[in-house]
């Protein structure tokens, strides 16, 4: 069974995001960046499918400019096997992504997507879900657990209640939660290796679709400061206070 794996190029998570002083978005120079955390999960687990004996083949996919080379060699150094870039220097919306991925899964045939349920980036939430509607597949989002047995996925998927266990026919997509699982580090010989390992690169302008962005970017700030605390004297005047001032009793 082939695998196909996301993965995005985003600001490392361990670095303050800055804001550019025109307000048009975040500045990236001299910022680390790095394989978005969820994207690293589903790359481990497709490369544990993998080492089961469930996988024979595990492909990864990005979508952007010629940086993000970087971490598709990065997944290549924790086990995958291949990688497509997907080179396009335009800032796509979640519906672009998905119809161009969903180009990659009709060439590749893969019988299992493996993503990330969101980027830290822009938090969307949805390439995952948009995806399965265009290739007409099943999907299991926010998964904690998958299991691959006699042709099915079962998902156990987090949910506001608890978990909810899910079996999806095959092939499907399952957008991977944090406790699916641990993702090694890539060790220094699997990091020379991944420099041979095949990549492709083909340009999104050839897939034939629409890359002009319906969602416009208005304004992008740093949250709002928040007041330093204030000490009470007494809890009848903490229970005051949290009526008269914050209204939230």
């Amino acid at each position: 069974m082939k695998v196909l794996v996301t993965v995005k190029r985003v600001i490392d998570y361990n670095v303050k995001v800055r804001v550019k002083a025109d307000n048009t978005g975040v500045d990236l120079a001299n910022t680390k960046m790095s394989i978005n955390p969820f994207c690293e999960i589903a790359v481990e687990e497709a490369v544990r499918l993998k080492e089961k004996g469930v996988a024979t083949e595990v492909v990864v996919v990005s979508i952007g400019a010629k940086a993000c080379q970087e971490q598709i060699r990065t997944a290549l150094a924790l086990g995958a096997d291949r990688g497509i870039q997907i080179d396009t220097e335009l800032n796509l919306d979640s519906l672009q992504v998905a119809k161009l991925l969903a180009k990659v899964v009709e060439e590749e045939q893969p019988g299992l997507v493996i993503m990330g349920k969101q980027a830290i980036d822009s938090d969307n939430n949805q390439t995952g879900q948009m995806l399965g509607a265009l290739t007409n597949m099943p999907q299991g989002t926010f998964a904690s657990e998958l299991v691959i047995e006699n042709g099915k996925a079962k998902v156990t998927r987090e949910i506001d209640g608890g978990l909810q266990t899910v079996e999806l026919s095959m092939p499907a997509i399952v957008t991977t939660d944090l406790r699916l699982n641990e993702p090694r580090y890539a060790k220094l010989p699997n990091i020379m290796k991944a420099k041979r390992k095949p990549l492709v690169v083909k340009a999104a302008a050839d897939f034939g679709i629409n890359l002009t962005s319906s969602v416009e970017v208005l304004k992008v700030a740093e949250p709002a400061k928040r007041d330093g605390g204030e000490m009470v004297d007494s809890v009848e005047a903490l229970v005051a206070k949290l009526k008269d001032e914050a209204k939230v009793i």
